[in-house]
């Protein structure tokens, strides 16, 4: 038996990756390569380079490793980008995930563990935001992961499927040991952003927003650790395995920090400044996002272990000069 990671070339995915091999699993990763690299799959793994849409090729793999558990990362992510392009996260999200899902069906793999966001909650709630606050998302990209939460949820009702959304807040860091990390060109997560201003590889960064009714104006975020995230998923398929039923569960530490306040973290860490550029408001972001995970420490027995700020950008500012050596 084998494990399925979708999008496994990219930044999550291939943090899931690595920690399946040091579990002892088989994996196989499905990857179309518009964003995730093919050097980031260990040697070890077999890589498929594929849309998740190609049922032919998704099913072949599927019988052919006999997998027992899919984890689905690849989509778009990028708030802005899905409310410039609705339709085209429509169907990169969600018309994708269920032909994705279907497969599953189609050839009885037992357990999905899905990726999911703190996006799919919108604005109106109080923080910490728990799984039964109204789920009403202020951008596409947040519906379009609601949506697959709800195909999941109709599909295990109605065929033997159990499955795990996790919520996510913000991830960012990467591998401690520095075998994979965000590499995603223009990305937009703002630590990465900002470790990239910090080093050189962008003039400057900007900041969206410092009118909010927060206290220093700027949004707040949960910032999660990469790591601490895929622990909490291969906790869910041990879950599944064992005989668990589905739940949907938030992954975040409980603490928000400024976009301002990681901007001075960033800056006391590499010791020195560098550009920021004010801008106005964003459509779609969210004020303040912060996570109730009780649920994912309770039904997981999930304990993060990397809970620090100063260590998440400890670690992306590693990542990065790691990249610097890649390119030279």
């Amino acid at each position: 038996m084998a494990v399925l990671v979708t999008g496994g070339a990219g930044y999550i995915g291939s943090h899931m990756v690595w920690k399946l091999l040091d579990e002892g699993e088989d994996v196989v990763v499905v990857d179309r390569l518009s964003t995730g690299f093919e050097w980031a799959v260990p040697a070890e793994v077999e890589l498929v380079i594929a849309d998740i849409a190609d049922q032919a090729a998704v099913e072949e793999v599927l019988k052919r490793r006999r997998i027992d558990a899919i984890f689905h990362f690849a989509g778009s992510i990028v708030v802005p980008d899905s409310v410039a392009d609705p339709l085209g996260y429509y169907l990169n999200n969600t018309v994708k995930s269920r032909a994705l899902i279907e497969s599953a069906v189609r050839v009885g793999v037992p357990h999905f563990i899905f990726s999911s966001t703190a996006a799919v909650y919108g604005s109106k709630h109080n923080a910490p935001v728990i799984e039964d606050a109204p789920t009403v998302p202020d951008s596409p990209y947040g519906t379009s992961k609601l949506m697959t939460e709800m195909m999941l949820r109709d599909t295990a009702a109605a065929h033997p499927l159990t499955y795990t959304a996790l919520r996510y807040f913000n991830v960012s860091g990467a591998d401690p040991r520095g075998r994979t990390g965000q590499s995603t060109r223009g990305a937009t997560q703002l630590i990465k952003v900002a470790c990239e201003a910090a080093t050189g590889k962008r003039p400057y960064l900007e900041v969206f927003g410092t009118d909010y009714a927060t206290p220093d104006g700027s949004c707040v975020r949960d910032f999660i650790h990469v790591s601490d995230l895929v622990a909490a998923h291969y906790l869910a398929l041990k879950r599944l395995r064992d005989g668990g039923a589905s739940i949907v569960a938030n992954c975040g530490y409980g603490t928000g920090y400024s976009v301002l306040e990681v901007v001075d973290a960033v800056r006391r860490s590499v010791g020195h400044d560098f550009d920021i550029r004010l801008q106005g408001r964003r459509t779609g972001d969210i004020v303040s996002m912060v996570a109730n995970a009780d649920r994912a420490r309770r039904e997981l027995s999930w304990t993060p272990s990397l809970d620090d700020l100063d260590l998440i950008i400890s670690h992306s500012l590693a990542w990065e000069e790691s990249l610097k050596r890649r390119n030279t």
